[in-house]
């Protein structure tokens, strides 16, 4: 019978049914697994489940009968997959599940952001509206988002959803090229242009050694339109020092993150110092975790699981 240990229960939310493979197997389940933790929860399973718990080379290298790591996300690298290549271990990832909900919060944050929603219910908290002479007030700017033009970094599956939402609302939509490329391929436009022209820039992309940092206090001083700047994607693409100088300098309008650097944040992350400004809003990477998105996300995660074991293993890193 297949062991098989799931790390890290508690990054799935609670409303998310956890269903088990068909076949015979005995189960362990962690709410939490602390990296030094690993090794010895791992030590004697067959399948290892996670989310951000890391299986690095120690821990596989002490699991004798370890066959397979299902990543409970899109992104793997909390895996050490070249060792686990090495040991014949296969490595499965979910792909394709937040189709909906990353393109919707990252709309939830540019609306809330281009027409001043978190200013203006500050106010009216503070009773502004109440000492207000007249039916309304006019402290801070509301923009619409038809005939302004959407700069979307990565044009993959989430690029394109936020793409086609965006053309919904009447807006131009522009994908950019590499920061580096020599020739711009049909359908991208210029990095540089992409920030000159911009009202709102948007990050579909991994993080990688070449995207890190890819937007930093030079790129910020392009932006000739002072656009907003939008993550849902990863923490690292934009350097968050520069981002905290940019809206000091009023050479952005507002930022909306789902994502930091470091999860949960570092307490001198400078994003924590900006919360209460109307024009920054920070959520708890949560863009991924809608119930129906969690829900589909862990099926995935089982369908691979029971293909490997049928001996027809799928989304293979």
């Amino acid at each position: 019978m297949l062991k098989v240990v799931f790390l890290d229960r508690d990054t799935i939310g609670p409303s998310v049914t956890i269903t088990r493979p068909a076949f015979a197997h005995e189960w362990v389940e962690y709410g939490k697994t602390a990296p030094e933790e690993v090794a010895a929860r791992i030590a004697d399973a067959d399948i290892v489940v996670t989310n951000k718990a890391p299986v690095r080379e120690a821990s596989i290298a002490g699991a004798p009968k370890l066959k397979m790591i299902a990543v409970a996300a899109t992104g793997y690298d909390v895996i050490d997959l070249a060792f686990a290549k090495e040991r014949g271990i296969t490595v499965s990832n979910v792909r394709g599940y937040a189709v909906n909900t990353v393109p919707e919060h990252t709309f939830a944050l540019i609306f809330a952001l281009r027409r001043s929603i978190v200013g203006f219910r500050q106010d009216v908290i503070a009773g502004e509206w109440q000492r207000a002479n007249q039916f309304c007030f006019f402290n801070h700017p509301i923009r619409d988002l038809a005939g302004s033009t959407l700069g979307i970094f990565g044009r993959g599956t989430l690029g394109k959803s936020v793409a086609k939402i965006a053309e919904a609302f009447g807006m131009n939509v522009i994908f950019a090229a590499r920061k580096d490329a020599e020739k711009i391929e049909p359908g991208y436009t210029a990095f540089d242009e992409v920030l000159e022209t911009a009202d709102i820039i948007t990050f579909h992309m991994p993080l990688t050694p070449a995207t890190r940092d890819l937007i930093g206090l030079p790129e910020f001083r392009r932006m000739k339109r002072r656009p907003l700047i939008i993550n849902t994607a990863r923490g690292g693409l934009v350097n968050e020092a520069d981002l905290l100088t940019a809206l000091d300098e009023g050479l952005i309008a507002g930022a909306g993150f789902d994502v930091l650097t470091k999860e949960p944040p570092a307490p001198d992350n400078p994003l924590l110092t900006v919360l209460e400004r109307p024009n920054v809003i920070v959520t708890p990477h949560v863009a991924w975790a809608s119930d129906e998105a969690m829900q589909t996300l862990w099926a995935q995660v089982i369908s691979h699981v029971e293909n490997f074991e049928k001996g027809t293993p799928t989304n293979v890193l």
